[in-house]
């Protein structure tokens, strides 16, 4: 007997059976037991959380051969039909394979025949989004006034490219991603019922990597089974996602709350030598972060002893600031030379923001932090400071020297120095006090050196962000084909930076 996968196996056939969808579920009984029926429906949301089966579960209900109802009988020839997808009166059409308006036409010219073996003809088409204008103007006269016999049940996963002619003559439902509670406790009671062998943990993996999609989540117990040799186990499950244990964080962010940029820099070299995914790894970094976030935020809140201990460790404006960081670097990662020296940065840019901590003297130089310059530092208080304009200007072409209580002192250039006048100093200044809860004052000294002000190293930033995007598109395969195929040349010239 050939095997079964377990997404079509375990696919709902009634609503009883559907996980996570329970608004949708209650609208939908409502109409049915009271035969309140619309002509169109639209189901949106996105891959694999039941669209298509609800739609197929909603045509046994339709067509039950004992009543209209939300509880078909599963074992009347139609049900069982609908069931095996060789029901007559359901044509369900992909959309995907059939765009051109001769398709659509095709279809529409049986609308007006009587169905053959059911209460209702019934017309699902999947991925609706995917038919051309011409076959949505086809459908629009049909849809908005079809035979009584004739039901309309429309799926997409991209509800905004459907024109708003057809969305107004359907009923709209939106299916919500399926909670990884909802997802865990399913595959819990599909291993109990196929007598596989589990941790729960491992199960709780497969659910968060399922990413809300019910389908995904059954992919990757098939997979998992086939993997664990019928035993789940949360060690196994991990190396086969390739995930990342929240404790193999814990000494790379204690050698970050001790600003040890020696030891930060041997945990993040232990850290390359087993690990290939630093995509998995900031992701892991950020779930971490966010845990310590909302216990610094609700101290009762549910927490292990390495996240509470973090907790104590760090503010919470460090927290919010590295999960930033974190943020922004999982997405230029793509664009570094190497992904492991892309994770090696995003973590000494931790290192390098962290809040200068306060000396017993009432002036204070700004300390450099290894690798870093003052500007950087300089560069995110200026980015808190919601300056715009001429001020923004004068103040990215400043480099921060000295703070005490009451005075913030500056350097600018000589060359920028006609940019200075009273009344942007002011608006400096004003922003500063804000930020800082306290009165603020500048002092602007003009110098002849070079500074490396934050308007440099943006235009820096700018500059090597578009050498990587000319390399990546020179050294491109397709690119490359295109050249030989066309004789072409690639115009640099094109390629532009943006902050983005």
């Amino acid at each position: 007997m050939s095997y079964q996968v377990l997404a079509r196996k375990w696919r709902p056939k009634n609503f009883n059976e559907i996980v996570g969808q329970d608004s949708t579920l209650r609208m939908l009984s409502n109409a049915l037991d009271n035969e309140r029926l619309h002509h169109a429906y639209l189901f949106t949301g996105t891959r694999g959380i039941g669209k298509t089966t609800l739609a197929r579960i909603f045509a046994k209900c339709l067509n039950c051969e004992k009543k209209i109802s939300s509880t078909p009988c599963n074992n009347c020839d139609t049900c069982k039909a609908i069931d095996e997808g060789r029901f007559i009166d359901l044509l369900e059409i992909d959309a995907a394979s059939r765009t051109k308006v001769e398709d659509t036409r095709e279809i529409l010219d049986n609308v007006p025949y009587a169905p053959t073996a059911g209460r209702f003809k019934i017309y699902l088409i999947d991925e609706s989004h995917m038919l051309s204008t011409h076959s949505f103007n086809a459908l629009l006269k049909t849809l908005e006034e079809p035979p009584a016999h004739v039901k309309f049940l429309l799926a997409t996963t991209d509800p905004k490219k459907l024109p708003i002619t057809i969305l107004s003559r359907c009923l709209q439902f939106h299916l919500k991603r399926v909670s990884i509670e909802n997802i865990s406790e399913h595959l819990k009671n599909i291993c109990e019922a196929e007598k596989i062998n589990f941790e729960r943990p491992a199960l709780e993996l497969l659910a968060h990597a399922a990413d809300g999609s019910l389908r995904d989540a059954l992919s990757l117990l098939d997979q998992s089974i086939a993997y664990c040799n019928n035993t789940l186990v949360t060690k196994e499950i991990r190396n086969m996602l390739g995930t990342v244990e929240h404790e193999t964080l814990f000494e790379l962010l204690k050698a970050l709350a001790e600003k040890n940029g020696k030891k930060l820099l041997s945990e993040i070299s232990k850290l390359t030598e087993v690990i290939s995914q630093f995509d998995r790894l900031l992701e892991a970094l950020l779930s971490v972060l966010h845990k310590i976030a909302v216990h610094q935020t609700v101290s009762d809140a549910p927490a292990d002893d390495m996240i509470k201990q973090l907790a104590k460790n760090f503010s919470a404006e460090d927290i919010q600031l590295y999960y930033q960081i974190a943020l922004i670097g999982r997405r230029d990662l793509p664009y570094t030379p190497h992904p492991a020296l892309g994770f090696e940065m995003i973590m000494l840019r931790m290192l390098a923001f962290h809040p200068a901590t306060h000396t017993t003297t009432t002036e204070k130089k700004i300390m450099e932090p290894q690798k870093i310059t003052d500007t950087q530092n300089w560069s995110h208080i200026l980015s808190e400071l919601k300056l715009t304009g001429m001020a923004h200007a004068l103040a990215s072409n400043c480099v921060l020297q000295k703070i005490s209580d009451t005075h913030f002192e500056f350097a600018l250039s000589e060359k920028h120095q006609p940019m200075m006048n009273t009344n942007l100093i002011e608006r400096i200044e004003q922003a500063l006090t804000q930020h800082q809860h306290r009165a603020i004052k500048i002092k602007i000294i003009i110098t002849k050196d070079e500074l490396n002000t934050p308007a440099k190293h943006q235009q820096q930033q700018q500059q090597e962000r578009l050498a990587t995007a000319t390399s990546t598109i020179k050294n491109d395969s397709n690119v490359q084909k295109m050249i030989d195929i066309f004789d072409a040349t690639l115009s640099t010239d094109s390629i532009v930076s943006t902050d983005n």
